[in-house]
């Protein structure tokens, strides 16, 4: 499992000293499930990331990216063929975006 996500918000958090119970509190859990998400054994919501973004002040794109990439990962951690897989999904974002751009 890939836990791109866990580990950035673990560095911000460390560098920030912030402790894990305020995040948590923050984001209206308890310590333990805040721990889970930094440890990659559970995933943090879309709208938790916006609030770790604001509360870390760090990108919330970059955030975004990185808690997109483990979702996806998770998706096709397993399959023989992963990257052509990825290769697919990247041929497919650049013709939609082409195709938009034009209109």
């Amino acid at each position: 499992m890939s836990n791109i996500f866990g580990n950035k918000l673990r560095t911000l958090r460390e560098e920030k000293q912030i402790p894990q119970r305020q995040l948590a509190s923050v984001l209206e859990i308890d310590t333990a499930t805040y721990c889970k998400i930094e440890k990659g054994d559970r995933r943090a919501k879309r709208e938790q990331v916006m609030t770790l973004s604001e509360t870390l002040k760090t990108g919330f794109k970059e955030l975004l990216q990185l808690w997109s990439a483990d979702k996806v990962y998770e998706i096709i951690e397993n399959e023989d063929d992963a990257t052509q897989i990825l290769n697919v999904v990247a041929e497919s974002i650049v013709n939609y975006q082409t195709k938009t751009a034009k209109v």
